[in-house]
Parts: C-alpha cells; structure tokens; sequence
C-alpha cells in the first residue's frame, strides 16, 4: 500500500465520523443551517424586503419567503450581476454559474465562498465514503479524469463567470493535481467532439483508475477508445474500477457500459447542480443518495401532485415520507431563497435521508392525465432490458395525440446499441411495468383512451445530431426523459 493509499484511508475515516455525526442528526443540523442562513443575509436587501429580522422559525419563513423559480427571482440577481453588493447574500458573489434557461436564455447562478466550497468538499467526501465502505484505495495512485465543460471564465463587474464545471475544476485539490486529466489546454476545447478525440490521444496509455462524468457523454468517450484502440475499455485501463457519474440515472445505460468496459465496475451516484451540491451515494448497496444536510442547504419540499395548486403546502424533511415524489425547494448560503430548481425527488430511506431524482417537474407525460415521470420511464425500461442481450444508447419520450389511425399512445424514441428480436414483446414488457407504476396510465389503457405504447427507432448517433443541432453537444447536457410535447420528437431521426 502507497502512503497515498494510506492516508487515503485515514483521512476517509476521519470524513465518515463527521458525516454521521450529522446525518444522525437530521434535524437539529437542518435547524442550524435555517438559523445561520436567516442571521447571515439579515441586512441584505432580500432580506430587509422580506422581514429577516421577524423570522423565528420556519412558519415565519414560509409566511415571508414565497416559492419562487429563476424568472421570480430574477430581479434580485440581475442587480448581483450588475455588480451590486449585499443584494441576496453579503457582498458579492466570486462566481456565476451559467447554465442554459428555458425561457430567459442564460441563467446566472451566484457562488459565494461560503457556497463555493461545498461542491469540491461533498464531491471529494463521496470517494471517501466509499473508500470507508468498501477499504479499496488503490485508485487514488492511479490517474482520474471528469468529463467537464471548459475551465475557462470570462468576467463581468468583478465577476466572474462561467459553466459549474469547469468552474470547479480550479478547485481540485493540490494532492489531486497531478493525477487529474485531461490538460487544461485539452480542457478549454470547446467544440464537444475535438475535445473527446483529444482526451483519448492523452489517456489511451495512461493508468485510469477513476472516470467520471454523465453517462451519454462518456460512452463517447468509450466508443472512441474502442474505436482507436481495438480493446474493450477495461482491458485498456486494467486498473479502472470506479465510474461517478450524475445527471441522469445510470441504470439504463449500464448494459452498454459492462459491454464497453468488458467487466462490471464499482460505481457512485452523485447529484451536483449549479444551485448546490445537493447528495451522493454513500452506501454501495444502497440505491438512494445522502441527502447533504450540512452544507448550507435548507431544503423544503412540496408534494409534487399538488405543485401546481394556488397553495401548495410546504414542509421540511421532519414531514417527508418515503416513496412520494417531492419537488426539491432550496434556501442556500449563495443567496437562493425558497428555490424552486425544477427537479422532484423520491425519500428511499429517512434513517438517513436518502434520495433518489425522479425527474423534472416541467419533465413529464400527462397530456391525457396520466402524469408519467421520469423515474417511471427508467425503470420500466431497465425491467424491460433485464436479462435480455438488449442495450441501448439513448432515449426519450412523447405522447402521440393525433396518430393518423387508431388511438393515441406514447410513442418512445429509442437508439439502440443491440435491439430485440421481438420488438413488439419488448414494447409490450415497457408498457406492462408502466401500468404496474403507475395507476393513471393504466386505467386510460384499460379505458380505451389510450393504447399501448409505440417504439420508433433512432438512427445511429441520431440524439447526438440533435445535440449539436441546437448547440448542446457534450459538457452537462443531457436529453430529457420525457416530454409532454413533439419538440424534440418531431427533430429527431427515425429508421
């Protein structure tokens, strides 16, 4: 064993006993974050608009602070971006993360150095978990890459600016430094696919141990290694056993992945975004994330079957319940107050607090009233592809209202890798798991108002086409599950 792999070890321990002594206590951690975030923005201007200084207890907040999503919240953070001071959080911000909005084009999310430091601090604690867990440090020798979007920022007003990322990536740790691919320089290519073809030329004869990255990304990155190399991935990095991945679900792409790689690896979820770092796998044989308690984070959450109503109730994770899909709301040391990011999430466990991401709240299927969600849709397919020979690329899906015969239906877009013999049994498995999960979806195809679902066949590389038509091709884009509408759909190329 290295010193490295030593001190790895000891220091993973040390990490473990700190996350414990929170995570068992949920409650009272949440509260002391509720009391330091309240204290420390008083005398912002969100905070003198909004009475800080009558705030006692969450019902005061609730009363004062009402939900709100970016476009809401956006007067106050165009002031932060035209550099005022003490607008949201103390002083100004040291970072904006800039993501891609859906109806205000970029979006800017502040990072203040109370913020900051959480992303690096919990992405480094989910490898110390499972270094605590499973005694395996050997990886830490070896060389780690993360596929990311450019370390390069701009700046404006003193600010500066730029994708989370890449942002972060100023932040790995100096130990890590010398391990970490790909080059800087090779890391502020930004055209998606250049940037790939130039990682494999850096890492095709280096010892990758770690590899990380969201799942559709890095199978590129994969398939041209196999493409240059002729080995399956794991032969041509005999030591890589562990992928972190996030942003969508692993689970149905997995199939490919054991295929690309020619062994089963390790693996650890993790659930970052602009607004926080919000949890991670901690656990190997648990499916649920840590929810990060103590990261500056006030989370409440609203049913989501009732998001929409003109008063939906708000609670915190004292009421939570496992199993019912929640709509994540988030109050951060970044100046973000009763934050409606847009994802739902489902309780797994609340002994710890474990999540699971169950989709998108603007993401889903109801043009008929079936309200289908993204976890939905995952897990049908992967009950579908288990123990079959079936692996696929991508997917995504739409309601088909206006067929040109017979009823409508949810017409699913699937890129295959290795398709079914049986395309309508397999179409057939899908739909049966759909209905066992969801009660809505059943009674419309019991009803006659719907029938069964469709599979249509997308070119090979067709999702990646579409990407780069519409100029998100790579870095921390991902296609949506599932759309309640033909726009992506309609664009997309079928066999």
């Amino acid at each position: 064993m290295s010193i490295k792999s030593f001190a790895a070890k000891i220091f993973a321990s040390r990490i473990k006993r700190k996350i414990d002594a929170w995570a068992s206590n949920p409650i009272v951690t949440q509260e002391k974050v509720f009391k330091y975030l309240i204290d420390a923005a008083q005398y912002t201007d969100f905070g003198n608009d909004h009475h800080f200084d009558t705030i006692h207890s969450y019902e005061d907040f609730v009363r004062e602070v009402p939900i709100r999503d970016y476009e809401a919240l956006r007067p106050y953070i165009d002031r932060v971006v035209a550099g005022e001071s003490n607008i949201v959080w103390p002083g100004k911000p040291l970072y904006f993360a800039k993501t891609s909005g859906t109806t205000s084009g970029a979006k800017y999310i502040p990072l203040t150095k109370d913020s900051m430091r959480t992303h690096p601090d919990t992405a480094r604690n989910a490898i110390l978990c499972y270094i605590a867990e499973t005694g395996k440090t050997a990886f830490v020798d070896g060389k780690m890459i993360f596929l990311q979007g450019s370390p390069e920022v701009e700046e404006k007003n003193g600010i500066k600016i730029g994708r989370l990322s890449g942002i972060v990536a100023h932040y790995v740790p100096n130990y890590l430094q010398k391990n970490r691919l790909p080059s800087l320089e090779t890391n502020c290519i930004d055209d998606w696919e250049t940037k790939v073809d130039a990682i494999v030329e850096e890492t095709i004869d280096k010892d990758m141990t770690i590899i990380s990255g969201i799942p559709s990304w890095v199978q590129m990155y994969f398939e041209k290694l196999i493409k240059k190399s002729n080995k399956p991935v794991g032969e041509l990095f005999k030591n890589f056993n562990l992928f972190i991945y996030g942003g969508v679900n692993y689970e149905p792409y997995r199939a490919k992945f054991e295929n690309l790689i020619g062994r089963r690896v390790d693996s650890i979820e993790l659930y970052p975004a602009s607004e926080g770092f919000f949890a991670f796998q901690d656990k190997q044989d648990e499916k649920g994330m840590l929810l990060q308690l103590n990261s500056g984070i006030f989370y409440e959450f609203v049913k989501a079957d009732s998001f929409f109503d003109d008063n939906p109730k708000r609670i915190t994770i004292k009421e939570v319940e496992v199993g019912v899909n929640y709509v994540m709301i988030i109050s951060t040391s970044a100046g973000l107050w009763g934050y409606n990011i847009g994802d739902t999430v489902i309780f797994t466990s609340t002994k710890p607090y474990r999540i699971l991401v169950s989709g998108r709240i603007k993401h889903f299927i109801s043009a008929f009233g079936e309200h289908v969600i993204g976890k939905e849709v995952e897990q049908a397919l992967q009950e579908a592809i288990q123990g079959t020979e079936i692996r696929i690329n991508e997917f995504t899906v739409a309601p088909q209202i206006t067929p040109k015969e017979g009823l409508p239906y949810h017409e699913w877009f699937i890129e295959f890798e290795n398709e079914s013999e049986d395309m309508a049994a397999f179409a057939k498995a899908i739909d049966a798991s759909l209905q066992s999960q969801n009660s809505y979806y059943l009674d419309l195809i019991e009803g006659k108002v719907l029938q069964p679902l469709k599979i249509s066949k997308v070119t090979s590389g067709g999702f990646n086409d579409y990407m780069k038509s519409i100029g998100k091709l790579g870095g921390q884009n991902k296609i949506p599950r599932l759309s309640n509408d033909r726009q992506i759909a309609d664009k997309l190329p079928i066999i």
